[in-house]
């Protein structure tokens, strides 16, 4: 339950839409629905601004398919991400729950409404375009239409320089960067948009799957650069989705 969905909620019982049995039985559900394995939590788009999403890894099928019923419960909640999924855990999530869309990796239900911003992803390798694709999904379920260009890596950095103009326009961007993860710090100096970088676990034996990109970030002379975990490209869409109102 969100913001607006409660002030829906008690207009309902004002206006005598919903009786006032009826909205305990929905306030009962805040903060969470205990479900034995797991305690979804409702509350969470009250109070961070965007809903719990559902981290496959770990979990059975049937769990996920379960913790996805829940959150889709609530009356206008979402959207309802379920990330990182097997193809096993898809199915059965997409089986028990009608309406969902599947890319890459990750699925979701009920996508936000188009919001302004204009967001642009971009890759230093063709490599890193998992991760990518994973910030994409997720910032298109939060309602943005993120721009993707892919492999600038500094090691052709004239291939950055030809979209100077597309990441100047920008009111937000996301470098996704392996190996050293220098690609950050170049952005991050040709732009006044907030940046937020993600290092991938993409790299050579010294790139320490993605250790050594996070520590470059970390220490950019760029200042004020966001950096999310390796290879955390959900982590970096809700970065933005945080940033831009």
């Amino acid at each position: 339950m969100d913001e607006p969905a409660l002030r829906q909620l008690l207009d309902d019982v004002r206006s005598g839409a919903l009786s006032a049995d009826g909205a305990v039985s929905r306030l009962q559900r805040l903060p969470f629905a205990d479900l034995g394995f797991a305690r979804v939590d409702h509350h969470r788009a009250l109070r961070q601004g965007h809903p719990e999403a559902v981290y496959g890894p770990g979990k059975t099928p049937e769990q996920c398919a379960a913790i996805v019923a829940e959150l889709l419960s609530e009356p206008g909640a979402g959207p309802v991400l379920l990330t990182r999924a097997s193809p096993d855990q898809a199915e059965a999530a997409l089986g028990a729950n009608a309406e969902g869309r599947q890319t890459g990796h990750t699925v979701v239900w009920r996508p936000a409404a188009v919001r302004s911003g204009r967001v642009v992803v971009i890759t230093a390798g063709t490599a890193d375009l998992p991760v990518a694709e994973e910030c994409i999904v997720t910032l298109t379920a939060q309602g943005f239409r993120p721009e993707l260009v892919a492999d600038c890596g500094v090691a052709g950095v004239h291939r950055l320089l030809a979209t100077l103009d597309e990441l100047r326009s920008a009111d937000a961007i996301v470098v996704v960067a392996g190996m050293e993860g220098a690609l950050a710090s170049v952005v991050g100096g040709i732009t006044a948009a907030p940046v937020v970088a993600v290092p991938t676990s993409t790299g050579y034996g010294a790139a320490f799957e993605g250790i050594t990109a996070l520590l470059a970030m970390l220490s950019s002379c760029a200042s004020g650069l966001t950096v999310v975990g390796i290879d955390n490209g959900f982590g970096a869409a809700c970065a933005i989705h945080r940033m831009l109102p």
